[in-house]
C-alpha cells in the first residue's frame, strides 16, 4: 500500500435505518472509514453489528424502502454515491467496485450458463464483441483456478462444487477490474480446505492486480493472516480501527478484547471451553446516545449510560470509541 496515497474510499458520517411496523431500527450509526489503494481492509463484529448493510449502502444495493440512508458521503475519488441515482450506480458497479456476496448459490442465476453471467457485464460494461467476451471470460475463470475454463463456460451453477461457484462470483467480481472489491463472508459457507484456497487466491489476486479490498467476517484467524487494517464493527458503528497487528496486539475496546478472548486456541488452554461474550446485541430501536455495549462490559460506569464515546486517537493509526482508559485500566 503506497503511503501517503489518496484514498480510492473515503465513507464519512453513514447512517441507514430501516422502517418497520415496530418503527425505526437504526442500523448503520455515522460510520467513517477510508480504503487507500491496494489495501485489505478487514471488517468483524457479531451478526447484527451493521458490516454487511454498511457495505450495501455504499453501493444503494439495499431495498429502498425499507431501508433509507438517511445521512453521509461515500467518496469514490471525487464521486459521492449516495448522490448518484441509480443508473449511475449501475454504471459503478462492476466496473468500478466488485460485489462477492456470501452466498454464491443464490447469487447465481441457475437458469444461466456460468459463461454467460461472466460475459453479460463484459459485454455492457466494457463494449467486448461476444467472441473478446468468451475469450476474457476464459481468462478469468482461469485467473481464480477453475480448470478446463473454456469447456466449464457452458456448464450452469449447479454443476459446480461450492468452492467453484465462490470462485466464479469472484471471477465476476474481478471481470471489469474493479478499483475496489467488496467480499461479505466470502468463505462462511465452504469447508475449511476450501476457505484456505480461497483466501491463498485472494491474496495472489491481490498481488497480482493490486486493487484495495474489503472482507467482511466473523473469523477474526482470517483477518489476521491476510488484512493490513481491521475495523470492529457493534451497535451499527465502529468502535475500534488500527493496523491488524496494533488492533490484536493491544485491543483497546472491551468488545474487541473480548472477541479475541473467544477465539479458539489449540495450546497452553487450561480449560478447554469455549468462551462466550454474556449477553446480547442492542435492539437499535433508536439512534444510540449511550454505548451500545455497556450492558455487556465489565468496565461500564455512569458515563456510558449518559454518553455515546467518540472515536478518540491512541496512536499507531490505531483508534477506539470506549469511555474506559485500558491503558491507566481507569476510567
Amino acid at each position: 500500500m503506497p503511503d501517503g496515497a489518496a484514498p480510492v474510499l473515503d465513507v464519512r458520517n453513514l447512517k441507514t435505518v430501516f422502517h418497520t411496523r415496530a418503527g425505526e431500527i437504526h442500523a448503520v450509526n455515522s460510520v467513517s472509514f477510508d480504503l487507500r489503494p491496494g489495501e485489505l481492509l478487514g471488517v468483524v463484529g457479531e451478526s447484527g453489528s451493521g458490516k454487511s448493510v454498511t457495505m450495501m449502502s455504499l453501493l444503494g444495493l439495499l431495498p429502498m424502502p425499507p431501508a433509507e440512508v438517511r445521512e453521509g458521503s461515500v467518496l469514490l475519488g471525487d464521486r459521492d454515491l449516495l448522490k448518484m441515482d441509480e443508473e449511475h450506480l449501475r454504471a459503478v458497479r462492476g466496473p468500478e467496485v466488485g460485489f462477492v456476496f456470501q452466498d454464491p448459490m443464490t447469487s447465481l442465476n441457475p437458469v444461466f450458463t456460468v459463461g454467460f453471467q461472466i460475459m453479460e457485464p463484459l459485454r455492457k460494461h466494457l463494449g467486448l464483441s461476444k467472441a473478446q467476451a468468451r475469450d476474457r471470460a476464459v481468462e478469468l475463470l482461469e485467473l481464480v483456478g477453475i480448470p478446463d475454463a473454456r469447456r466449464r463456460l457452458g456448464d450452469y451453477p449447479h454443476q459446480f462444487s461450492g468452492g467453484m461457484r465462490q470462485r466464479v462470483m469472484i471471477a465476476i467480481a474481478l471481470s471489469c477490474d474493479p478499483k475496489v472489491l467488496i467480499a461479505d463472508e466470502p468463505t462462511t459457507a465452504l469447508d475449511v480446505t476450501i476457505q484456505a484456497q480461497i483466501l491463498e487466491l485472494v491474496k495472489e489476486l491481490r498481488e497480482k492486480l493490486g486493487m484495495a479490498i474489503i472482507w467482511i467476517t466473523h473469523d477474526l484467524g482470517v483477518i489476521a493472516g491476510i488484512a493490513d487494517r481491521v475495523m470492529v464493527m457493534y451497535g451499527g458503528q465502529v468502535v475500534e480501527q488500527g493496523p491488524v497487528r496494533q488492533v490484536f496486539g493491544n485491543p483497546a475496546h472491551p468488545y474487541t478484547r473480548a472477541l479475541l478472548r473467544t477465539m479458539p486456541k489449540l495450546h497452553g488452554e487450561r480449560d478447554p471451553r469455549l468462551r462466550v461474550i454474556e449477553g446480547q446485541p442492542p435492539i437499535l430501536g433508536r439512534h444510540p446516545t449511550s454505548c451500545p455495549f455497556r450492558d455487556r462490559c465489565v468496565h461500564a460506569f455512569d458515563r456510558c449510560a449518559r454518553e455515546n464515546p467518540q472515536r478518540r486517537d491512541i496512536g499507531l493509526g490505531h483508534d477506539v470509541a470506549c469511555h474506559w482508559d485500558h491503558r491507566e485500566a481507569k476510567p
